[in-house]
């Protein structure tokens, strides 16, 4: 996966056909899929990376359990992680 960037600024529209702009917060693959969480200054998301050939896009996760499953594994995963040092 090397199409969407994490820190990238994007743009999706909602069901309503209404634009809002989000920054990628993370990238991170689960169960053989890859996810972007996805920050505006008052909303988070969480969408499917799907790969389409050449093409690469974001498609909403419909479950709400599904979605509340990838977030809480996720934090689950970065909580575990050490930090990092940044001092060299």
């Amino acid at each position: 996966m090397d199409n969407i960037q994490a820190t990238e600024q994007i743009t999706v529209h909602d069901e309503h056909g209404q634009a809002r702009d989000y920054e990628v917060e993370a990238l991170f693959d689960m169960n053989e899929h890859w996810y972007a969480l996805l920050r505006s200054e008052d909303d988070m998301i969480l969408m499917r990376v799907v790969n389409d050939g050449d093409e690469q896009y974001l498609e909403g996760i419909e479950d709400p359990d599904e979605a509340a499953a990838i977030l809480d594994a996720y934090e689950l995963a970065v909580e575990a992680e050490p930090p990092h040092d940044h001092n060299g």
